[in-house]
């Protein structure tokens, strides 16, 4: 069956992502229906169609030739939408970068990327600046926005465009976009995707969402981390449905500025927006409880945050796990079918299996393992990364790096990355697990479980605990947490020391970066790791 999908999906002749992405709704005759709408201006998707091949001839008339990569540093809007798409439909390969991206950072991937040209808004031109004269190749910047200086405006560029140019067929193995990994463990990398990628884009979106033509989608995270980029645009057009854009920056209060103004009818977040949105009172609005469906990924999402949105709202959050990698969700929860605290079962167009240390397939229930996935959309391989390419993908495989069980009834379950599980008293332990235990103890923020070497090189677990105020001020609350740890769990995952952080270090979707509480433990403690812990008990 599944190398039907890959017969289906893959081999196919010539032909470009863009006319994919937008040729469905145009087929239907709904070039008059709202495809995009932003915090200025809304297109339709006869608009953005002419907008993109407008694009697309400007890049080409401003020297982007086939394969160059086209770095995008934008807000989101209707324009960098069609920009995006623009460079794909001419036959480059588009780029979106974190607007929030230190300066250092975006050396980093101008280096990497070997990009011919930076489309970057005024806002962050600063960033550009610090290191301007460290780029020691030909690169071409475009200003978008309020800007006067001598750089060339993104406006004037497409001026000299003309609407009209058929996408450039080329072959569904030719690059489209890159997406750079968010950098949980360290230094990025891009995750090479090819035009035959965006083929499966509307299933889960039409088959386990109900997905319809019109319907409005709204995701906090911005186009330029996979989740976004994936289920919200690219499956959102190849859906036929409008999807909303907005520039700010997601907190509670812009995010529920945006469900009242524009009632979407899907919602796509992660665990902490969330959580916040419940904490700032604003969840059990009329507006939220009309979104008709809510979608969490990026991080696993606590049993009791999904009960006590249910009950503010009225729907479930269904849970999903899926990648830069994948750009898609491989296993999801339905609206025909869920389950709290699991990540759902396999999507029918992914093929996913649990693999043991010797990489011999796990048959066995509720046994640990790293998941491997098969799919139409997991990318052909990292760029200038040949030692993690071939560590990661194994043909169509591709080794998530994540752990996960699978129980009788074939829910699965998400256990964490398989370089943060950790090996206790000859036993794995999962830190979501534990994480997941601290979370229900009342004042309890946020939690994250690393693990430590002893004085004896044994591995042990330290969990961190932010507090809320009332918390933080409750002498026992340490106590408190502990004796529900041990009450829960076996005694062998539960963690012997404990630490009140003010916070715990995130990427900006969201996700957190343990690596940096393992560097604070190292740096504060001289390479004792024990101790540092020990003495902030």
């Amino acid at each position: 069956m599944m190398e039907k999908t890959f017969e289906r999906y893959v081999s196919s002749g010539a032909m470009n992502a863009v006319e994919e992405l937008i040729g469905p709704a145009l087929s239907k005759g709904l070039a008059q229906q709202t495809a995009l709408i932003g915090d200025a201006k809304s297109l339709t998707y006869g608009e953005l169609d002419l907008l993109v091949s407008q694009y697309s001839d400007a890049l080409r008339k401003a020297g982007v030739v086939r394969e160059n990569r086209v770095l995008f540093m934008l807000n989101d809007s209707p324009d960098f939408v069609a920009a995006y798409l623009g460079a794909m439909h001419m036959g480059a390969v588009s780029i979106a970068f974190n607007v929030r991206s230190a300066a250092k950072d975006l050396l980093f991937v101008i280096e990497d990327s070997n990009c011919s040209m930076l489309v970057i808004d005024a806002a962050y031109l600063p960033v550009y600046l610090q290191i301007a004269d460290r780029i020691k190749r030909p690169l071409k910047v475009v200003v978008d926005g309020d800007y006067e200086g001598d750089l060339p405006m993104l406006g004037s560029i497409v001026e000299s465009g003309v609407t009209g140019s058929p996408a450039l067929k080329v072959s569904p193995d030719d690059m489209a976009f890159w997406v750079y990994t968010s950098g949980t463990t360290g230094t990025p990398k891009a995750a090479v995707h090819l035009h035959h990628d965006v083929i499966i884009a509307d299933l889960h979106m039409r088959e386990n969402l109900g997905v319809e033509p019109g319907d409005r989608i709204f995701s906090t995270s911005k186009l330029f981390f996979a989740y976004a980029l994936g289920h919200s645009l690219l499956g959102g057009l190849r859906s036929c449905a409008t999807i909303i854009l907005t520039k700010q920056w997601p907190d509670a209060t812009a995010i529920s500025e945006i469900i009242h103004r524009h009632q979407p009818d899907l919602v796509f977040s992660v665990p902490t927006l969330y959580r916040n949105l419940l904490r700032d009172g604003v969840a059990g609005t009329g507006p939220f409880k009309s979104v008709r469906v809510y979608v969490s990924a990026g991080e696993k999402l606590p049993v009791k945050l999904f009960e006590q949105w249910w009950l503010a709202t009225g729907r479930p959050i269904l849970e999903g796990i899926g990648t830069s990698e994948t750009l898609f969700l491989y296993v999801a929860n339905s609206i025909k079918q869920f389950r709290s605290g699991s990540c759902g079962k396999p999507v029918p167009w992914a093929e996913i299996k649990l693999m043991d240390e010797s990489e011999q397939a796990i048959s066995t229930t509720d046994t640990p393992g790293q998941l491997w996935v098969r799919m139409p959309s997991v990318a052909d391989r990292y760029w200038n990364r040949q030692d993690q390419s071939r560590k990661s993908f194994h043909g169509h495989w591709y080794k998530t790096g994540d752990m996960f069980r699978v129980d009788e009834a074939g829910w699965w379950y998400h256990l964490g990355r398989g370089d943060e599980m950790l090996k206790i008293s000859g036993q794995w332990v999962s830190p979501a697990e534990i994480e997941a235990c601290a979370l229900t103890v009342p004042g309890v923020e946020a939690a994250a479980v690393i693990g430590y070497s002893n004085e004896d090189s044994l591995v042990r677990s330290a969990l961190f605990v932010v507090p809320r105020q009332w918390g933080a001020d409750d002498p026992t609350f340490t106590d408190k947490i502990r004796q529900t740890l041990v009450q829960t769990l076996s005694i062998y995952k539960c963690p012997r020391v404990i630490r009140l952080v003010d916070e715990i270090p995130c990427t900006a979707s969201g996700k957190m970066q343990k690596y940096k509480l393992r560097e604070l433990l190292r740096e504060e403690a001289g390479g004792g790791e024990q101790s540092a812990c020990q003495a902030k008990a």
